[in-house]
């Protein structure tokens, strides 16, 4: 995923130029922002409890996602100067390993998660640089994932994680360029969600484990409005 970051970023920052044109000529007070960022995934998540486990697993087996980097887009539409909503979006993929109990094995591969979430924000007044708060929903959508590499001496054929409904706070700034509606954006999201892990050998459930995930989602970029 991190090898498509920096052209992604690149593609998009010239479809923001494009917005830059006559047609949708740009405003530090216009009502629709766009941004494109880059964008840091960083779980912060532990298993919260098993309640199948047919293997067994060592009781002292607890787990960590891995970090992920990606491009995320996000459109912003102002009520007022001091009130908008923001909805986000990206493609993040991650690997699960034990951290404990079977320290270093992977147990999920390859897992493709879309992040959709949406944020209510105030923004405080100010000249160019406006700082900002914001709260709102999150809604977890995994699209694919493999069992690990660790998991498959136990005949374990499929690896499921669940679609969960969560909370995301935020915090950052946006820094207007000159008056033509270009700027700098720097965010950080906090997001508390949820999922269900499931192993199954065949059509037999051989492992299900509850995870808090909360991952840290830090972003910077540029932005337009207009």
């Amino acid at each position: 995923m991190t090898k498509i970051l920096k052209p992604s970023l690149v593609a998009a920052a010239g479809a923001i130029m494009l917005f830059a044109g006559p047609a949708y000529a740009g405003s530090p007070g216009g009502k629709v922002q766009i941004k494109v960022l880059g964008t840091a995934v960083l779980p912060d998540g532990k298993i919260t409890k098993k309640t199948t486990d047919i293997v067994p697993l060592p009781a002292t087996t607890q787990t960590a996602a891995s970090d992920n980097y990606v491009p995320t887009i996000a459109v912003e539409y102002f009520f007022s100067p001091s009130f908008s909503v923001e909805t986000i979006c990206c493609l993040t993929e991650h690997h699960v390993t034990a951290t404990s109990g079977l320290p270093g094995a992977e147990l999920v591969s390859s897992a493709k998660l879309i992040p959709a979430t949406i944020t209510a924000k105030l923004h405080l007044p100010g000249g160019p640089i406006k700082p900002y708060i914001g709260a709102g929903l999150t809604y977890f959508w995994w699209a694919d994932s493999k069992p690990g590499a660790a998991t498959v001496p136990l005949v374990v054929t499929r690896t499921t994680l669940s679609n969960e409904v969560g909370a995301v706070v935020q915090g950052g700034v946006d820094i207007a360029i000159g008056d033509n509606g270009l700027g700098l954006t720097l965010d950080a999201k906090k997001y508390f969600v949820n999922t269900t892990a499931r192993w199954y050998a065949g059509s037999t459930l051989a492992i299900q484990t509850e995870h808090k995930l909360d991952p840290w989602v830090l972003s910077a970029g540029l932005s337009y409005r207009f």
